[in-house]
């Protein structure tokens, strides 16, 4: 027993032997909740630009889709696929060099915002190729007698219907990123999750990855609340 007391007790105890009485959460928590919120903010954006087209190409390119077109689903269909398979945390790795093309840093929140959004818009076009599809048919092909352009059906008729939907994944999509945000923290990109990895972690100090959890927990609770919100405003059913 004293064992084990001696091991968890550096990590109950804040490593000082004082709960929240650490300069790490005075000084480094809201600076960090604000990388958090600005990397998922920017990333979400981005995705959302382009994610949302590619999924409704998934749709229309599809077989009886508004431009049906086979090798052209088929090559999009494969690297929507490919980009889902790949763990986040490899896909950080494996991108180093585009991200500092790109940023010209590998570390902090801006960079952390290119492996982001990467690896969140083939998750995302998926989540709007479901979306676009659970559209009923019948006001498809009704907007096809009525004489509307492909163009007109596809966001006046499949978007429009489908818009609860699509702010319901938009939020997933909010709260995945905020979870993946959290690995990018762990490796140099800054927000709550290199916060907990520096000093919850590598320091022994419980209280700054309690806090660090604590407020991971109502920022995604937050963003949960504004999506069903948004979504029931748009719902007209």
């Amino acid at each position: 027993m004293s064992i084990l007391t001696s091991a968890v007790a550096p990590l109950l105890l804040g490593g000082e032997g004082k709960w929240f009485d650490n300069p790490a959460i005075s000084e480094a928590f809201w600076p960090s909740v604000w990388e958090t919120l600005a990397m998922t903010g920017w990333a979400t954006l981005l995705t959302v630009i382009v994610g949302t087209p590619l999924g409704l190409l998934l749709v229309a390119t599809s077989r009886g889709g508004l431009f049906s077109n086979r090798l052209a689903n088929q090559i999009l269909g494969l690297i929507t696929n490919i980009g889902r398979s790949i763990p986040f945390i490899i896909l950080l790795i494996a991108i180093l060099p585009f991200t500092r093309w790109v940023i010209g840093t590998t570390l902090g929140w801006k960079a952390a915002v290119v492996p982001l959004t990467v690896g969140a818009i083939p998750f995302f076009a998926r989540l709007v190729e479901t979306n676009i599809r659970g559209v009923h048919s019948g006001k498809v092909e009704a907007a096809h007698m009525m004489g509307a352009s492909r163009w007109e059906i596809m966001f006046g008729v499949q978007v429009r219907e489908a818009m609860p939907a699509l702010i319901d994944s938009t939020t997933v999509l909010a709260v995945t990123l905020v979870g993946y945000s959290a690995i990018a923290g762990a490796l140099g990109g800054g927000g709550l999750g290199q916060l907990a990895m520096n000093y919850g972690y590598h320091r022994f100090q419980g209280d700054v990855m309690l806090v660090s959890v604590v407020g991971i927990v109502i920022i995604v609770q937050i963003v949960q609340v504004i999506g069903d919100m948004l979504s029931r405003l748009v719902d007209h059913r």
